[in-house]
């Protein structure tokens, strides 16, 4: 939940650029603070061990290079943890943007990704700086699922090559890429598809047993090994085969352009990474203080403000979009985080990790990469949120596969903010019909008071014979 207490403007103002806040009430309380410390940076390096492989893999399924997954984590941990509003929130890559990247890079190029993700930054930014937080607040729960669903099947599909060891691209739009699916399994290269369902069964198994063991790094150290070293002969597609060798240069500025585009073209992708990035943030800040029973309510407002930093900055270096992650900012909190430290030291061991290793990342398989992703997309769809959108009504569940499948055939703003206005139309038409039955039946009472008739009777009115069933107690007339 969000905070409560009211405060003016500038009170909100100077929250923004103070640093050591609220976030850090455990250091303030304990009287051992070096204890805080040393859980802060252990939460960290685990947390940078699960983020690694994740950030390369939703870097290649985004269309960007490997490495950009991981600088893009680190940054975003950094300027998050200093900026946020959260206590506990962990920023990178997610699922939820790997859509809208691709989409982007793929019709524009990056320049143009760099510039949206740079108008988009500005306007969270300035959602913070209003104090426009609570608004997300309306969007129906259906459509976060609906939209998540959606996402979460664009992506398994867009592994299937990567899974299946393929190496040409299959299409650009999702039923281009499901057309070609059958035709895949023909021609499927049988060791590729035995490390991908090792990478899916292995990391699915470990992350049961503890969230102290970093699965997917294990599975791609082993999946590596395995591809290199035992079936070398079998030629499985690695990373180098797509992006080359990656060297120890991770860190590059990016001048952001519109280039022969126009400015018309920039509405649909800065809506779409300014509505992901701020909805996806405040979310996870939210399950974060739910988790964790934290007493101090995330700032949705300083939130939104961090959040937009970080699209402003991480494109510049070699970055792309980045929010909070909901599985990374979960696992930060159950292996012990005691504030936003936890965020800043995790950033600074990815770098740290990736000046040694990042020239290992080459040989890395691409079927490692479809089986992560696969899982996530697995993951990301909740039997519990699914049965709950059922259990809410017809109209929920409606608008639920209405986003899911508009998210599919279109793009994740067109689906969202369609769906949201017909949520709302429909919610403005049923009330007002409602309303028109009510005045009715007032008018049809007269001037006496429906408990007056609901004490005479409960089902109908003993002076008109008007049904009163199901109004009783609900309204009077005045």
């Amino acid at each position: 939940m969000t905070r409560h207490r009211d405060s003016t403007w500038s009170e909100e103002l100077r929250a923004f650029v103070t640093f050591w806040d609220e976030r850090f009430e455990d250091y303030d309380k304990s009287k051992c603070k070096l204890l805080c410390l040393f859980r802060d940076a252990t939460a960290a390096l685990v947390v940078a061990l699960v983020a690694i492989p994740l950030g390369i893999g939703f870097s290649i399924a985004s269309g960007m290079r490997p490495e950009q997954g991981i600088i893009a984590g680190a940054v975003a941990g950094l300027i998050g943890g200093l900026c946020g509003g959260s206590k506990y929130q962990v920023y990178g890559p997610t699922a939820a943007f790997i859509p809208i990247i691709a989409g982007i890079v793929n019709r524009f190029d990056v320049p143009f990704l760099i510039l949206s993700s740079l108008i988009a930054g500005i306007l969270i930014l300035l959602l913070g700086v209003f104090r426009l937080g609570r608004f997300f607040e309306y969007v129906p729960h259906s459509i976060i699922v609906g939209f998540t669903v959606g996402i979460a099947t664009i992506i398994a599909v867009s592994q299937v090559p990567n899974v299946l060891g393929e190496t040409n691209q299959i299409g650009r739009h999702f039923l281009e890429k499901l057309s070609h699916v059958p035709e895949m399994f023909v021609n499927a290269h049988a060791h590729a598809l035995l490390l991908a369902l090792f990478t899916f069964f292995i990391v699915r198994q470990l992350n049961k047993i503890s969230v102290y063991i970093p699965a997917a790094l294990l599975s791609m150290v082993i999946c590596t090994f395995t591809a290199n070293y035992i079936w070398h002969d079998h030629l499985i597609p690695l990373v180098s085969t797509q992006y080359g060798d990656i060297g120890k240069s991770l860190f590059a500025f990016t001048a952001p352009s519109l280039g022969e585009f126009a400015p018309a073209d920039l509405i649909i992708p800065v809506l779409s990474i300014a509505f992901i990035g701020a909805l996806e943030s405040l979310l996870s800040s939210r399950m974060a203080d739910r988790l964790a029973d934290n007493h101090t309510p995330y700032n949705a407002n300083k939130e939104l403000f961090g959040q937009g930093l970080v699209n402003i900055t991480v494109p510049l270096l070699n970055g792309f979009p980045c929010t909070g992650a909901l599985a990374r900012t979960a696992t930060n909190i159950k292996v012990g985080a005691m504030s936003p430290l936890a965020s800043i030291f995790k950033g600074i061991s990815v770098i740290v990790l990736m000046l040694f290793y990042a020239s290992y990342l080459s040989s890395v398989p691409m079927a490692f990469v479809g089986g992560l992703l696969v899982y996530v997309a697995c993951n990301m769809i909740k039997l519990h949120e699914l049965k709950l959108v059922f259990k809410s009504g017809k109209l929920h569940v409606g608008l639920m596969f209405y986003t899911a499948l508009m998210t599919l055939v279109t793009d994740l703003s067109v689906a969202v903010i369609s769906a949201t206005a017909l949520y709302y139309v429909i919610k403005v038409v049923v009330e007002r019909h409602m309303k028109i039955r009510i005045e009715s039946y007032e008018h049809a009472l007269g001037a006496v008071p429906i408990t007056d008739h609901a004490a005479a009777s409960p089902e109908k009115c003993p002076q008109c014979g008007f049904q009163l069933s199901g109004l009783a107690g609900k309204r009077s007339v005045k």
